[in-house]
C-alpha cells in the first residue's frame, strides 16, 4: 500500500485575491510600448504607472488612497522627450522616483506628499551619459543615492545621484536584458543578449563568474538573487518552452533544478521575497501569477500555487514588505496593470488568529540606508538595516532628506547656459553676416536693373 507525502510548508495554502472594484485605479491609459520592464513601481505612499502620452514620455504617480476613477486631466510627470521605459521608487525616500527613457536620459523626481497638483516637468536631477535609450533602473539597496542604469548602448552606469555624476561604467558585448543587486549591494547580476549571465563586483567592475546559455532559447533571460547567494533565472528552451532554473555560483556547471512551465511567449518577471523564500513569476501578457518556495531541499524550487484571472497583465508593481497589512497575514501585494486600470492583488496566508505572526514576518529591510554614496564609492560596504513589523511600520523616510549638491548642479547649469550663450552669439553673428550678404546682393541687382533700363 503506497502513501503519498505532501511537503510540509506554511506557504502551501497561500492564495491570491484581487481587490474590489472601489479599491482599483480606473481610467488610466497604460503605455502601449513593447518593452519588458515592470511599467509600475509602488511603495507605502504612492503607486506609479507609465502611461501613454503624446509628444514625449510620461508616467502617473497616485497616492495609494486615491482609488476609483482617475480624471483624464490628472497631472503627470512629463519631462522626458521620448517614451518612458522604466520607473523605480527610491527605497530610502518614498517621495523620490527615477525614470529612464528613449531620450537616452535618466531623471530623478521628487513627488510632494499629497501627490501632484500640476504637471511635473522639471526633474530634481537629470543624469546624462547613455548614448541610446535607457530601459533598466535599479536603486542600491543599502547605499543612499546610488542608482544603476542600463541602456541599449550595452553599458551599465553607476550614478552618484546627489552629485549628478556617472562614477562607474561597465560595457557588455550586447544588449542587457536584466540587471539587479544582491541583498547588501555588494554584487551585480546581469543577463545579456549574448546568452551569458555575469556576476560582477560593482566596486571594481570585475566579472567574478560567467555562465553561458543558462537557457537554450533565443528569448530574453531574467535573473535574480535568491537565498544564500543562489541565482534564479527564467528563460526559454530551444523549443520555446518557458523555463525556471536555480543556480549555485560556486558550481555553475549544471543547474540545481530546471523546470519547464508552459509554451507562452511572454518574458517571466521574477519577484523574490527574501523573508519568506517565495518567488513570484509574472509574465507580460499572462493572466496569472505563479509562486514557488525556494528551500535547501531538493528539488530546491517547490511549486506552491497559481493566481489566475481573465484579464492579461501589461505590467506589475511589487509592494515592499513594510507596506503590507500584517494584521491580515498579507505576505505580498502586487499592482497589476490592465489596458485601462491598475488592480491590487493580495497574497495571504490563511490564519485564524488575529495576533502578529512572527514566523511570517521576520525582521525585514527598512528604509534607512547604512552608507552614503560617497563612502560606498570609496569602498565601504553597508549591511541592510532591519526593522520589525510587529507594531506596524511607521514611516521614518522624511528624516532622510534627498539632498542634491547645489554647487555642482549650479556649475552645470552655468556651463550649460554659457554653452547656449556662446551658441546663441555665434548664431546671431551668422545671421548678421547673411543679412549683410543679402543686402549686398540686393544692391548689386538694383544697380544692374538701373543699367539695363538706361540702355533702352
Amino acid at each position: 500500500m503506497s502513501r503519498s507525502f505532501v511537503r510540509n510548508s506554511k506557504f502551501r495554502h497561500v492564495f491570491g485575491q484581487a481587490s474590489k472594484a472601489d479599491q482599483c485605479y480606473d481610467d488610466i491609459r497604460i503605455s502601449q510600448m513593447t518593452w519588458d520592464s515592470n511599467f509600475c513601481s509602488v511603495n507605502p505612499k504612492f503607486v506609479a504607472m507609465i502611461v501613454d502620452a503624446s509628444g514625449g514620455g510620461a508616467f502617473m504617480v497616485l497616492p495609494l488612497s486615491k482609488t476609483g476613477r482617475i480624471d483624464m486631466s490628472y497631472p503627470t510627470v512629463c519631462g522626458h522627450t521620448g517614451p518612458v521605459l522604466d520607473i523605480e521608487f527610491c527605497p530610502h525616500n518614498d517621495n523620490i522616483i527615477a525614470s529612464g527613457s528613449e531620450d537616452c536620459s535618466v531623471m530623478i523626481w521628487e513627488i510632494p506628499d499629497g501627490g501632484l497638483t500640476s504637471p511635473l516637468t522639471d526633474p530634481v536631477v537629470k543624469l546624462e551619459g547613455h548614448s541610446k535609450r535607457v530601459g533598466l533602473l535599479s536603486w542600491h539597496p543599502t547605499a543612499h543615492n546610488v542608482l544603476m542604469s542600463a541602456g541599449c548602448d550595452n553599458i551599465i552606469i553607476l550614478w552618484n545621484v546627489a552629485r549628478g555624476e556617472a562614477v562607474r561604467m561597465d560595457m557588455h558585448p550586447d544588449m542587457i536584458y536584466s540587471a539587479c543587486w544582491n541583498r547588501d549591494g555588494s554584487r551585480i547580476l546581469t543577463s545579456c543578449k549574448d546568452k551569458t549571465l555575469r556576476l560582477l563586483t560593482p566596486a571594481r567592475g570585475t566579472v567574478l563568474f560567467e555562465k553561458e546559455k543558462p537557457h537554450e532559447g533565443f528569448r530574453p533571460v531574467r535573473a535574480v538573487f535568491v537565498s544564500d547567494g543562489k541565482i534564479l533565472t527564467t528563460g526559454f528552451s530551444r523549443m520555446s518552452e518557458r523555463q525556471l532554473a536555480l543556480w549555485d555560483p560556486k558550481n555553475f556547471g549544471e543547474p540545481l533544478t530546471l523546470q519547464e512551465l508552459d509554451t507562452s511567449s511572454g518574458v517571466l518577471l521574477p519577484f523574490y521575497d527574501p523573508d519568506t523564500g517565495v518567488v513570484y513569476l509574472c509574465g507580460k501578457g499572462d493572466s496569472s501569477i505563479r509562486y514557488f518556495e525556494v528551500t535547501d531541499e531538493a528539488p530546491y524550487v517547490h511549486y506552491l500555487s497559481m493566481y489566475t484571472s481573465k484579464e492579461s497583465q501589461k505590467g506589475m508593481g511589487y509592494m515592499p514588505k513594510r507596506g503590507l497589512e500584517v494584521n491580515k497575514c498579507e505576505i505580498a501585494r502586487f499592482y497589476k496593470l490592465h489596458e485601462r486600470k491598475c488592480e491590487p492583488i493580495v497574497m495571504t496566508v490563511p490564519r485564524k488568529s488575529d495576533l502578529f505572526q512572527e514566523d511570517l514576518y521576520p525582521d525585514t529591510i527598512g528604509p534607512e540606508p547604512s552608507v552614503e554614496a560617497d563612502e560606498w564609492f570609496q569602498g565601504k560596504d553597508g549591511k541592510p538595516i532591519l526593522i520589525s513589523l510587529k507594531d506596524g511600520f511607521a514611516s521614518t523616510t522624511k528624516t532622510k532628506e534627498f539632498k542634491v549638491h547645489k554647487s555642482l548642479q549650479s556649475e552645470r547649469l552655468r556651463a550649460r547656459r554659457q554653452r547656449s550663450g556662446r551658441r546663441g552669439r555665434s548664431e546671431v553673428q551668422s545671421l548678421r553676416k547673411e543679412v549683410k550678404d543679402l543686402k549686398a546682393a540686393l544692391e548689386e541687382l538694383t544697380k544692374r536693373v538701373r543699367e539695363l533700363e538706361s540702355n533702352k
